[in-house]
């Protein structure tokens, strides 16, 4: 299973979601769905930009841990 840590991310980066969504151009419900992984797909690009803005990789966001975990 993909496991989303944006929320952790954000909380490094002392940002707020409001914020992140503004620069990155997608609405806060968007983003706060992606937050709490209640989304099915990104887009690439939605990532790219994301990690533009929060200066960090792929992999610092979506984190694959198994089911018995």
């Amino acid at each position: 299973m993909i496991v989303i840590r944006l929320d952790r991310v954000l909380a490094d980066r002392k940002m707020r979601l409001g914020e992140l969504a503004a620069r990155v151009g997608i609405s806060n419900v968007n983003l706060s769905m992606l937050k709490t992984g209640k989304v099915r797909a990104i887009r690439f690009s939605t990532l790219e930009a994301i990690c533009r803005e929060l200066h960090c990789q792929p992999g610092d966001i979506l984190e694959y841990v198994t089911d018995e975990e």
